[in-house]
Parts: C-alpha cells; structure tokens; sequence
C-alpha cells in the first residue's frame, strides 16, 4: 500500500500520492511496509509499500484511499493491507474552501477537477513507478479505492491499463448534490478498460453510484459486478466506513473478484 508515512501540514499533503499499494495478493509472510517515492510531473510523492517476503514477481494492487482527514486513511490502510499481503493525500481542505467562496457549485467544480486531473495524475504515476519495478507483474495490477478513491478508481480503470478496478462507496457521499461528478464517472465507466466491482454497505449514504455506474456498464457490455452487503453499524457513515473497516466482511468477495480477472 502507498499511504502518507507521518503526519503532515496542508502544503505537504498536497504533495502527497492519492494512492496506496498492495502488493502481492497472496498468502505469504509479510514484510514490513517500506517508504517509496516517485515523480508525478515537478511532485515527489511518497506512500508506503506492503508486501510479501520474497523476489515476487507478484500480482499487485494500487488502492486509492479516501477523503479522511489526519491519519484516518494510515488506520484504513493498515486494516485492508495485511488482508491482501497474506491471502495520501486528503482534498478536504480545498474543497471546503471552495464552498466558503462559492458555495456548492464551485465546491462541487473544485472537487471534479482535482480528481479529474492533478488526483488522477498522481495516480497514473503511481502506476507506472509499480510496472517498472522487479517484484511486480505488470499485466497483473488491480486498482481499488474507498470514497473519493471509489471515484478515483473508476477514473484510474477508464485512463490505465489495469486489470481490474474495485470500487467501494465511491461518491456516496456526494453523488445526489453533484451532477458533474455522475457524468464524469458514467463517462468512465462507458470507457473503462477494465472490470469493475462495485460494492457498499446498504446503509451508506446513497446506494446509487453502485447501482447506477454497474447498470451503464452492462448496459455497454462491458464487465462488472455489484455486492451490496447488509447495514454495517447504525449510521450512514457508520455504513460508509464499511470500505475499510469490514476488511473481514468484503474481503473474499474482493480476493475473488482481482484473481479472477488477473490471474488466470
């Protein structure tokens, strides 16, 4: 996985990878997580590396993290990574300064245009510094990503050459105020080059990014699939932090899903 690897000031975040890896989905021992670095244009970004013991080459996947402020997402990483070794940056801040000056629609344009374009960018460089290195399989690198991930992912499978892409409760938390966002991920996934796996708790916030971005691709034969699981505690964002808090629960179904398409 590729996380933040301290805690960090506004201006560091920004500078920061939208992603984390996982590397190797197999059931070794584990290494201890590494810190990693490369270029996305004139940034430097770093994140940390988890993966199996052993030269590889390994089946590997990029995870988008979410939009959790502090080190919420460096909790989430270490409770989905140890899942797939053994079997970033937060835009908040922007986004929030964006609806002080105009209020929801150019909060809503700010968010769009940061995953659409400096977010996704990070993410491509991502992926290429994982195909150049030994212990990867290129043609086997899976992305997946929870919240503002979800949605990154979906963007990542439309641009990068992966084999797989796993959504989890990508835009549920802004899909019904954001029309802008729901053509730009309809529009990916109509152009996705990869499966997608969709899935969320019954009780997040909105189901219909799941629902929706599943039903227009099959609706354009291209190949996905959805898990909508039962309520995961007693509240919407109780529900929402189903993505990464019940590792346990979606696990298998994910395991199944990226070998699936993968490695076969």
């Amino acid at each position: 996985m590729l996380r933040p690897s301290m805690p960090a000031s506004r201006t560091v975040w920004r500078v920061l990878a939208t992603g984390l890896l996982v590397a190797c989905v197999l059931k070794q021992p584990v290494a201890a997580a590494e810190t990693v670095s490369f270029t996305s244009g004139s940034k430097t970004l770093h994140g940390l590396l988890y993966k199996p013991t052993g030269r590889g080459p390994f089946p590997t996947v990029l995870y988008n993290h979410g939009s959790a402020p502090g080190l919420l997402n460096n909790q989430a990483f270490d409770l989905i990574a140890p899942h797939f070794t053994a079997h970033g940056w937060a835009i908040e801040d922007e986004i929030e300064a964006a609806h002080k000056r105009g209020g929801l629609p150019l909060a809503v344009e700010t968010m769009v245009r940061l995953l659409s374009t400096e977010q996704l960018q990070d993410q491509m460089a991502a992926l290429t510094w994982l195909k150049q290195q030994p212990f990867v399989k290129p043609s086997q690198i899976a992305a997946m990503g929870n919240s503002f991930g979800g949605i990154e992912t979906v963007l990542g499978v439309a641009h990068g050459s992966y084999c797989a892409g796993v959504d989890a409760s990508g835009a549920a938390e802004s899909w019904d105020t954001a029309p802008e966002l729901q053509n730009l991920m309809l529009d990916a996934v109509r152009h996705a080059k990869a499966p997608i796996l969709f899935f969320q708790a019954e009780n997040d916030h909105t189901l219909e990014p799941s629902r929706t971005l599943h039903a227009a691709m099959e609706a354009t034969h291209k190949p996905a699939d959805i898990r909508i699981y039962a309520p995961y505690g007693n509240t919407p964002q109780d529900g929402h932090s189903f993505a990464y808090r019940g590792a346990d629960i979606w696990f298998d179904d994910v395991f199944h899903f990226i070998t699936a398409h993968c490695t076969s």
